[in-house]
């Protein structure tokens, strides 16, 4: 496990998660982080498009319409062995130290 990298604010970097987490805020956060991949991010906006146009099924309730909203879809797992590239901002410093001990790091 890497915990002393000293991360350049806007180095890119490729992380894998060495072992789960066992607290449900630390792999929010670390979804959280996993979702900030391009590619996962325009998976995630297709698929909202896609919600929004057909998966929704408008119903008639009480004289008025109400939308049954399909949940979201996970694109990514946090699993051991997982991994994602990310650009670091300063901004998302703070979570990233907050779950580096779940994390091995190297520049990519």
């Amino acid at each position: 496990m890497t915990t002393d990298i000293e991360f350049e604010p806007t180095g890119t970097y490729t992380f894998t998660i060495s072992k789960a987490p066992e607290r449900s805020a630390q792999v929010k956060t670390i979804r959280r982080l996993m979702e900030m991949q391009p590619e996962i991010q325009k998976g995630l906006s297709d698929l909202a498009r896609r919600r929004a146009k057909t998966d929704n099924d408008p119903r008639r309730r009480a004289g008025r319409i109400w939308v049954h909203r399909k949940r979201r879809t996970n694109l990514v797992r946090v699993d051991a062995g997982e991994s994602f590239t990310l650009r670091l901002s300063p901004k998302i410093l703070p979570d990233l130290k907050s779950v580096m001990s779940f994390l091995e790091a190297k520049p990519a």
